[in-house]
């Protein structure tokens, strides 16, 4: 069956913007049937390990530290911050990812509400969140493959080969690697890579269980003490670091058109991994500092390694840490590597970039070249970037795209009030707006600095748009059975 409906349903008119209906978004990718060309395989379980693959990796096992000497043992608190505005925005995402099962996720739902501007935009920042994350988690992937390479074999990496430039180092080669690998997995096809992000995420969680209950043997209450010496400064500035180690869960709406019953299966499985992630990292965050001390974990690589061979007073404990962690992060490669495809497939599908992004194999019913594209395009980022350079830019741009998708929630609550909803946000419209207030609060918890790079970013993504993509739109250059511009856009 085909995938578009031979006479779609007619495109929205809204003065000034160029906006997609949800039912052209729906009818063009498939609906609920197999979503252009992709093939539907992925039940609850494997989408609800999906979404923690695409959740916890570096954030935890290598950001932590970073958190810590922030906010020092109030860092517990600052998880929970985090948390709380990816709740809001995890219900605004259910309700939308319910509403438009589509592969765009928060590009596809701005395109459906707030018009084809703002989306590209959008969509410009997801490169921030799914592309130079990816670049992000594997240079921590490289640090726990070291601390492994020495607890297994007493040796490790030189600096030269495992760090980009402004960590010491000349390339970081174990970075490439592990973006080269995922891509490989991806092209095979989606139940393979599916199958293998459900193992380790089976896996990772079992280790940071471990960890905390091999931490908590060595919990002391005076580590906790003073409990926050930067006072609400410090926490709202660890609540900003901690958020990269929530960056993920809107990749589950990414999987929309390779989900199985995506209307009840995708709310569901954002809900569940919020809480879940939630839950493991403020007793991971309790258990390092309660048993070594803020100090002892502040500012440290692969801390919980760390934590673990001082308690255990051996290395073999921190090295199946380090395992588990070269494992979590791995997943969390492939798992964002695959959000950031689909993302490029939506907007190539929408003429925005080249076509090239949206083709899909006839014999792996996946976007060949647009994964290896990918993969080349932030394996270099990946090979001479710091981590500590793109996290902040990386949270920024995430948030903003969150902050998005609270207001497309509340746009089309009013511009489609019929439209068929398997979820409702609660507490609407304060809950939406309350995901907006947070965000914002942690976006000013990232420094001045980043607010710079971010709006440089921003100005060249409208750049973009205005040379190449707005003329370039199908909305504009195939108006039969597609959207057409807004009055003021001809």
């Amino acid at each position: 069956m085909s995938a578009v409906s031979p006479t779609p349903p007619s495109p929205s008119r809204r003065t000034g913007a160029r906006v997609k209906s949800p039912e052209l978004l729906l009818a063009e990718s498939g609906a609920d049937l197999e979503g252009h060309g992709l093939r539907r395989t992925m039940g609850l379980f494997q989408l609800v390990c999906f979404g923690v693959g695409a959740i916890v990796g570096t954030g935890i096992f290598v950001g932590l530290s970073d958190s810590v000497a922030e906010a020092g043992p109030a860092v517990v608190v600052s998880f929970v911050l985090a948390a709380v505005t990816c709740i809001f925005t995890a219900f605004s995402f259910s309700e939308l990812g319910g509403a438009i099962p589509v592969s765009g996720s928060s590009y596809s739902f701005a395109y459906a509400t707030l018009g084809e501007r703002v989306a590209f935009l959008v969509g410009w920042c997801l490169l921030l969140e799914y592309g130079v994350s990816v670049s992000a988690v594997a240079v921590g992937w490289s640090q726990y493959v070291n601390e492994l390479l020495d607890s297994v074999v007493g040796w490790s990496l030189p600096a030269a080969l495992s760090a980009g430039p402004g960590d010491g180092g000349v390339i970081n080669l174990p970075a490439i690697v592990v973006v080269m690998m995922a891509a490989t997995l991806l092209v095979r096809g989606i139940r393979e890579s599916a199958r293998a992000t459900a193992a380790m995420a089976v896996l990772k969680i079992g280790i940071l269980v471990a960890f905390c209950a091999i931490a908590f043997t060595a919990f002391e209450d005076g580590h906790l003490s003073p409990f926050a010496p930067e006072g609400m400064a410090g926490i709202t500035a660890g609540a900003s670091v901690a958020f990269f180690s929530y960056i993920g869960f809107d990749a589950i709406t990414t999987a929309g058109e390779e989900v199985k019953n995506p209307r009840r299966n995708i709310p569901i499985a954002i809900l569940i991994c919020i809480g879940l992630v939630t839950l493991l990292y403020c007793a991971v965050a309790l258990g390092a500092i309660g048993s070594l001390g803020a100090d002892a974990v502040s500012d440290k690589p692969a801390a919980l390694s760390l934590v673990v061979d001082k308690v255990t007073e051996s290395s073999v404990g921190g090295g199946i840490i380090a395992f588990g962690a070269v494992v979590a992060i791995a997943s969390v490669v492939l798992a964002v590597m695959y959000g950031q495809t689909r993302i490029l497939m939506s907007m190539s599908r929408d003429g925005l970039i080249p076509r090239v992004f949206e083709r899909v194999s006839p014999k792996t019913r996946t976007p060949v070249a647009n994964t290896w594209i990918v993969a080349v395009l932030f394996a270099v980022p990946a090979a001479f970037s710091s981590l500590d350079v793109v996290v902040n830019l990386t949270t920024i741009g995430t948030l903003a795209t969150m902050a998005v998708v609270n207001v497309a929630v509340i746009a089309l609550r009013r511009r489609n009030p019929e439209l068929k909803r398997s979820f409702r946000v609660p507490l609407y419209p304060a809950s939406p707006v309350l995901g907006v207030g947070f965000c914002l609060y942690l976006m000013y918890g990232t420094g001045w600095t980043t607010w710079v790079q971010f709006v440089v970013f921003l100005a060249v993504g409208a750049l973009v748009y205005a040379l190449y993509s707005r003329s370039r739109s199908r909305l504009v250059r195939e108006p039969q059975g597609r959207a057409v511009p807004g009055p003021t856009e001809g």
